[in-house]
């Protein structure tokens, strides 16, 4: 601001130097000039010279209101000696000049100096009031104008000129006026009617700017209350009057204020009211007016859809002698208010709804209306809560209930719905109409089982109609649609179109029977019992199929694999098997043997002097049971007392318990049980008939047993040879059959170990892992147990050197439908028995080649 200041005043030295012609000096400073502020260099401009004006004591004359400048005696610059206020010194004077004397002596010579206080923009405009309150009535029409007062400032010039602002509104507005006489006057003018019902009082601001650089401003608070309108009057400036009441308008409202004039004087003017409806016709009690104020009041109830608008005339008569009437007309608008709330019906519902309707089916119609007008009765519709339904507007005021997803009765068999309708007044009203969508059942869930393999245990024997297990097929439908029914099936498809391995017995081939033949279920319980008594023995596992069907239409099914296994009971006592070798025994054997071998009695020989522990003979027997049930064990019944011989506990070898000597006679009888590990146990007995004969005899009578059964003609030409022998001639016989044994051995010999080579390269781990009866061959040294879940077979060898029984053992895979594909894939048991004897056999003529030498 110094510089602006500084550039000033040099602005302004042509002008001083043009005054100096006339005498006077003129200068111009700023006002609000900082004290020291140079105003002129005053000796220069009166002409003098350097030290001049010194010497000739150029000064100033007291005069007014100088304080504030000073005159510098060296150097004869004018300076301001304090702040310049040019609205103190000049308020609203244009120009505003300081006249000064400047006296000079020698000679003695008197200058005037006049100093102009140029204005700056430091003063806001100023109103009278910070808050002016105005009272408006609300009949006011648009256009109506009402005076205010403005704003001043104490500058001058442009930085004095004003204008005017208003905050916004949409009911008010300004107006400045000028005059021919510069004068300027300022209205606040009404744009749009008020109403007093809705707002009562506008705050609005008004400022004032100045044209200063930067501007000032002035702001002043218009607090405009809306007054209610008594313009109403008999002998009226206007015939006709409206007004707007709302809807829910209390009674006792003031409806309107009337007020009549007459140019009459005394009783001619005093005037009394009266009221007439005109439309409707039964809006008698709805209002009343007041015989001396002219007052309208309310006193009914209004209802904007009943009736909008009123019609009253109200007469203004006078006392006067005839009276005289004026009249006028009160229009009366009914203001809607959002008091109705939007209502909603059901003009059709076609439920239930079936659970495979198609997305788009219309499920029902609704009608939805609101009384209200505008805003307030337009009307938006939704349902609650989220379903697959959904609402589609058809026509105005018209809507359709409408499917848009896909409907499963199994997760929700009934819909509780609400249509809600709410308005667009403020605040909105709300409506609902509640719906029950019912889904109806189609047959779209096929009966499921808990389990899709079922594995049941029952015991052999068990009683024809005996409950074996219940099975249960759930089915989510409802009605004949979830109704099941349970069915043995022979083989087929199943609901869901796979196809399934066809129910089977535990055996294939000619003796295969189905499955119905052997169990039977219940049709509505799924009850599952025998129709026969089981036998371990015949059948060991039964896999079959078991359906359930609903009673839909199309009907679906499912089905469920049911594996019956049989338990083993212990119902077969051990059986004796007849000795290796069924052809007639060869050597000299005595008649008594024979004859006690037709009755039963098992016939062995054993050589005088055999050492101890020489195995004489081996019981064989086997039981149709398995596991524990037909483990046997061998026990010498008879002789009670200690004997030569003794029988294995599990082998059923019959060996000697000491050397045996002449003194143990020629021929002993046993009697051996053979009982198994059953509860209870069972048991069968076997009767040996042991002979003892020289070691040549019983040497020969070994060999030809080993070899009977291959060479039973041979056996029986040396039967009869050695049957024609004399005792004399017993040295040389035995030599002859001697070398025939040993030739007939070393024979069988060769042949057993070509069989073993072959079984030995064989792939026996084919066989033994094929699918079939038989995959699993173990040897036990305690004796013959066969134990399997499905089926066994026993295996034994009758020769006087073998010390184990063979088992073999069926595994747990379900037998193979009967058919020609299980010839191919099921080996012959056969097989597997020759290739197992083979090293047994080789073992068994070893040992007779050991005994004959």
């Amino acid at each position: 601001m110094g510089e602006r200041r500084c550039a000033a005043v040099r602005v302004l030295v042509l002008q001083a130097a043009w005054a100096l012609a006339g005498g006077q000096v003129r200068y111009s400073v700023p006002e609000e000039a900082e004290a020291g502020t140079v105003v002129g260099r005053l000796a220069q401009d009166l002409g003098l010279e350097a030290g001049e004006a010194e010497a000739r004591r150029l000064r100033l004359v007291a005069q007014g209101r100088r304080a504030s400048v000073e005159l510098s005696g060296a150097s004869g610059a004018l300076l301001l000696s304090s702040r310049l206020d040019r609205e103190q010194l000049c308020a609203k004077s244009a120009p505003c000049a300081l006249r000064l004397e400047v006296l000079l002596e020698r000679p003695l010579r008197v200058f005037h100096v006049e100093l102009e206080v140029t204005d700056i923009n430091d003063n806001a405009p100023v109103f009278p009031a910070q808050r002016k309150n105005l009272s408006i009535a609300e009949s006011s029409l648009p256009g109506s104008r009402f005076p205010l007062e403005g704003a001043s400032d104490a500058d001058i010039g442009a930085n004095a000129q004003l204008s005017y602002t208003l905050s916004p509104s949409e009911h008010f507005s300004l107006d400045l006026q000028k005059t021919e006489e510069d004068d300027e006057s300022l209205f606040l003018v009404l744009r749009k009617s008020l109403d007093r019902e809705t707002i009562p009082v506008h705050r609005l601001v008004l400022t004032a700017s100045d044209g200063g650089r930067p501007s000032l401003t002035g702001t002043m608070e218009l607090l405009i209350s809306v007054l209610d309108a008594n313009d109403n009057a008999p002998q009226f400036n206007q015939s006709v009057y409206k007004v707007q009441l709302a809807e829910n308008a209390e009674r006792g409202t003031l409806v309107a204020r009337l007020h009549a004039t007459d140019l009459d004087e005394g009783a001619n003017s005093n005037i009394s009211y009266s009221l007439q409806i005109l439309f409707p016709q039964d809006g008698r009690d709805v209002f009343r007016i007041d015989k001396n104020s002219g007052e309208i009041r309310l006193t009914g109830d209004l209802d904007f859809e009943d009736v909008s608008l009123y019609r009253l005339q109200v007469d203004a008569t006078d006392k006067g002698m005839p009276p005289l009437s004026g009249h006028c007309k009160v229009v009366l608008e009914v203001v809607d208010v959002n008091d109705n709330a939007p209502e909603v019906w059901v003009t059709s519902l076609s439920v239930p709804v079936a659970e495979d309707a198609s997305v788009g089916t219309v499920v029902a119609v609704l009608s939805v209306s609101d009384r209200d007008s505008g805003a307030n009765g337009r009307v938006r519709c939704w349902v609650w809560p989220a379903s697959p339904f959904g609402l589609e507007a058809t026509f105005a005021g018209s809507y359709s209930l409408v499917l848009r997803e896909a409907l499963d009765r199994e997760r929700v068999s009934e819909y509780e719905l609400e249509v809600r309708a709410e308005d667009g007044g403020a605040p909105a009203l709300r409506a609902s109409r509640g719906l029950r969508v019912p889904v109806s059942d189609v047959n779209d869930n096929a009966p499921a089982f808990a389990q899709a393999v079922y594995t049941v245990l029952a015991r052999e024997n068990n009683a024809a109609g005996a409950e074996l297990a219940r099975l249960w097929a759930r089915d989510p439908d409802e009605a004949g649609n979830g109704r099941v029914s349970y069915s043995v099936w022979e083989g087929g498809a199943a609901g869901g179109g796979a196809a399934l391995p066809p129910s089977s017995s535990s055996w294939s081939g000619p003796g295969w029977r189905p499955a119905s033949s052997y169990v039977s279920v219940d049709a509505e319980s799924g009850l599952l019992w025998a129709l026969q008594p089981l036998d371990y023995e015949e059948l060991q596992v039964l896999q079959f199929e078991v359906r359930a069907v609903d009673a839909g239409e199309p009907p679906l099914c499912g089905n469920a694999t049911v594996q019956l296994f049989v338990l083993d009971e212990n119902d077969n006592a051990p059986a004796l098997l007849p000795p290796a070798g069924s052809a007639p025994e060869a050597g000299p054997v005595p008649a008594e043997a024979a004859a006690a071998a037709g009755s039963g009695t098992l016939w062995a020989w054993a050589a005088w002097g055999a050492p101890a522990g020489q195995v004489v003979a081996k019981i064989r027997a086997v039981d149709a049971d398995s596991g524990y049930n037909a483990w046997l064990r061998y026990e010498l019944w008879e002789p009670r007392a200690k004997g030569p011989f003794r029988v294995g506990l599990y082998s059923g070898e019959v060996s000697t318990a000491r050397a045996l000597d002449e003194a143990d006679g020629p021929r002993h009888t046993l009697l051996i049980v053979v009982r198994d590990h059953g509860q209870p146990a069972r048991s069968a007995t076997a009767t040996l008939s042991v002979s003892l004969l020289e070691a040549a005899e019983a040497a020969l009578a070994a060999a030809a047993a080993s070899s009977s059964s291959a060479a039973s003609a041979s056996a029986s030409s040396r039967a009869a040879v050695g049957a024609e022998l004399a005792p004399g001639a017993a040295s040389a016989a035995t030599n002859v059959w001697l070398v025939v044994a040993i030739c007939a051995v070393s024979s069988l010999f060769l042949l057993a170990l070509v069989l073993y080579a072959a079984s030995r390269w064989a792939p026996r781990a084919a066989v033994l892992s094929a699918p079939g009866p038989t995959t699993l061959v173990c040897a036990s040294e305690v004796g013959s147990w066969s134990y399997s879940q499905r089926h066994s077979r026993s295996l034994c060898v009758a020769d006087g050197a073998a010390k184990s029984d063979l088992m073999v053992f069926s595994p747990n895979f379900p037998p193979p439908p009967p058919g020609p594909a299980a010839k191919d894939t099921q080996p012959e048991p056969s097989a597997l028995l020759h290739t197992v004897s083979a090293a047994a056999f080789l073992r068994s003529l070893l040992c007779s080649f050991s005994s004959a030498l």
